[in-house]
């Protein structure tokens, strides 16, 4: 079953439930790729959004929400703090499985291994091939600090 149809299926039994806030959460998501499919339109050849695209498109909400969370338990406001918390979780559904640190820094020397990358000029492609294996599984921006110290290294 496709992601799309996954978020769908959870909006529609979020409404047998009567969870408000996964149900709220679900219309969110619903409603960000819809915009995001609207401004792709007048772009050649696109229709619809790609799997990936809407992975990255969760992960960039979830990635939101963290830093929200972060400015609310900072601000004092932990029932908002605790809400952010709440909808992450129920984002990371439809989201890969995250690869944990050990099997980043794995997936990290194989990378650099099949490339034969001997230097920080090569830390684009290691990046670029990351991103097209495992999108949706990692913090690129950690996972390029240790890229970079590999590289280093």
């Amino acid at each position: 079953m496709d992601l799309r149809t996954r978020i769908q299926d959870a909006t529609k039994d979020a409404m047998r439930a009567k969870d408000q806030l996964r149900l709220s959460t679900l219309r969110l998501i619903g409603a960000a790729i819809k915009d995001r499919e609207i401004a792709i339109r007048g772009e050649p050849g696109q229709a619809a959004l790609a799997e990936d695209d809407i992975v990255a498109l969760l992960s960039r909400m979830v990635k939101q929400r963290q830093e929200s969370a972060r400015a609310y338990e900072e601000g004092g406001r932990l029932e908002l703090a605790e809400r952010e918390t709440q909808e992450i979780a129920i984002i990371q559904e439809f989201l890969p499985r995250q690869l944990d640190q050990a099997e980043v820094a794995a997936v990290i020397d194989r990378v650099i291994a099949e490339l034969g990358a001997a230097g920080v000029r090569d830390m684009g492609r290691v990046m670029g091939a990351l991103r097209e294996r495992h999108a949706g599984q990692m913090d690129f921006g950690a996972a390029g600090a240790l890229v970079k110290s590999r590289l280093m290294g």
